[in-house]
């Protein structure tokens, strides 16, 4: 069977940008573009969702820090405290890329001041057989799916405990819950990928936490060219 991996080329878009003759925020974004013979159509969709979205941040997003920055610097220069310059690098890394399957997150990472920064995940998985952006529903056949993937993680997260590791807050059976969510998924070569962000089970020291349901465990689909949605 073919595996249909598909070109993928970076794009960078650097910036410094100025107050009173400081730099006071400066930004590296990377995002890609995919390319391939097969899915075309679907491919400049795909593209277009992550220009935009690029676009969009540095627009919106990167213009709000950076009047914050010089708020920030006005404060400073103010009150003879420091400044740290403002610094936004985003990094995507494309996790699965064959079967017809294209799986990748970006990392948002902003440091505004203070001891250190903080970093956002995004992820998507885009189902190029069906041109469409794949849910975390179409990769397992079994009923209440989500309690599925709780108790599993929970007990990921009691094997690390009994092995000495123990990264996570005292509450974490509880914070698993409510802080799930099914857009916070990627596909790699091992299985369906489930992560929570900084804070959300674990102090920032942790990161972001991700654990690995594997392909081989009854229930979950693995990704190929004839997938469908077949949950109940």
């Amino acid at each position: 069977m073919q595996s249909y991996e598909i070109k993928v080329e970076e794009n960078v878009i650097k910036g410094t940008l100025y107050y009173k003759n400081t730099a006071v925020l400066n930004f590296t974004i990377r995002y890609p573009r995919f390319i391939s013979n097969m899915f075309q159509i679907f491919l400049i969709e795909i593209n277009w969702y992550y220009r935009t979205r690029t676009m969009i941040y540095i627009n919106n997003h990167i213009q709000t820090l950076y009047d914050m920055a010089k708020e920030q610097y006005d404060y400073a220069e103010e009150n003879k405290f420091p400044f740290h310059p403002y610094e936004v690098v985003t990094e995507y890394h494309v996790t699965y890329n064959q079967n017809c399957f294209l799986s990748l997150y970006t990392d948002f990472y902003e440091y505004t001041g203070g001891a250190h920064g903080n970093t956002v995940r995004k992820a998507e998985t885009w189902d190029l057989i069906n041109n469409k952006k794949a849910s975390l529903m179409d990769f397992f056949q079994m009923n209440h799916v989500q309690e599925f993937i709780i108790g599993y993680i929970i007990n990921q997260i009691e094997k690390e405990i009994s092995s000495g590791d123990n990264p996570y807050f005292e509450d974490y059976k509880a914070l698993v819950a409510e802080n799930f969510n099914q857009d916070s998924f990627y596909l790699d070569n091992e299985g369906v990928v489930i992560y929570y962000g900084q804070y959300d089970i674990a102090p920032y020291a942790s990161g972001i936490r991700t654990f690995t349901i594997p392909y081989t465990t009854g229930g979950v689909i693995p990704p190929s060219c004839s997938i469908t949605n077949i949950q109940t």
